[in-house]
């Protein structure tokens, strides 16, 4: 069975993804999509010039946060006391506050190793930021 990577217009889809939650998460600086099955950051944009391997780690950081040997292990002991037979992810979204920034990652929906990157600026409204991705989010259900 062919996963939507592998069909025709998933990397245009990918670069509407980015383009969207670059324009319409509030104080954006950069967005991006990951696929935690490559590690591989698969599109970006941002206001600033980044070294390179900033960008490369991302990729990296991303799959630490989602599924990293102790995620993965609270994520059985959640299924297992609530009796969940399902192979969905526990952890959907991770808001991650900086000194000056905050980063938000979310899941796509029918893609679970596929996740949204959203860097706003520190005062962004969390809950508008939220919002907004999700909205965006759910429009290209990757």
């Amino acid at each position: 069975m062919a996963t939507k990577r592998m069909t025709p217009g998933f990397s245009d889809q990918v670069m509407g993804l980015v383009k969207a939650l670059r324009t319409d998460a509030p104080d954006c600086v950069a967005s991006g999509v990951v696929d935690m099955a490559t590690g591989m950051l698969l599109s970006y944009e941002t206001v600033d010039n980044h070294p390179p391997e900033v960008l490369d780690l991302l990729a990296g950081a991303t799959l630490d946060l989602f599924q990293g040997r102790t995620v993965v292990m609270i994520e059985d002991v959640f299924k297992e006391r609530r009796g969940s037979q399902s192979d969905d992810h526990f952890f959907q979204e991770i808001l991650v506050n900086s000194e000056n920034l905050t980063h938000l990652f979310v899941r796509m929906t029918e893609q679970q190793d596929v996740v949204a990157v959203v860097v706003c600026r520190k005062s962004v409204n969390v809950g508008m930021l939220f919002a907004q991705v999700r909205r965006v989010v759910r429009e290209y259900r990757l």
